[in-house]
């Protein structure tokens, strides 16, 4: 399989524990993910042992609100969200059939 590491991972809070952001910057992948509100609570409660708050980027973080509706949009065909096909040519061709449909729907 082919070795490559991703400049950056946008992620929502579900991976924002400390093992995931630790692997992530051990690997040097930069990171956008929410903190929960349970880990801030925490970190502000152990004053400044809690040390500072994780980086994130907003902007970075709302423009993957964009690929979430596309793979929503994409689930709405049922060979799709149901992966019926057996290989992965047909179902990459399946994806494509039915980007082009809701592109061609949106023109």
């Amino acid at each position: 399989r082919p070795r490559c590491r991703p400049d950056q991972v946008v992620a929502d809070k579900a991976y924002s524990s400390r093992g995931f952001r630790a692997y992530l910057r051990k690997r040097g992948i930069a990171c956008t993910i929410p903190e929960k509100k349970d880990q801030k609570h925490h970190r502000h409660n152990r004053g400044r042992r809690g040390g500072r708050p994780p980086a994130f980027d907003r902007q970075t973080y709302r423009r993957r609100n964009i690929v979430e509706r596309c793979f929503n949009r994409l689930k709405g065909f049922r060979g799709v969200a149901t992966r019926y096909d057996k290989t992965a040519a047909s179902f990459e061709a399946a994806v494509t059939l039915a980007s082009f449909l809701l592109w061609a729907r949106s023109i």
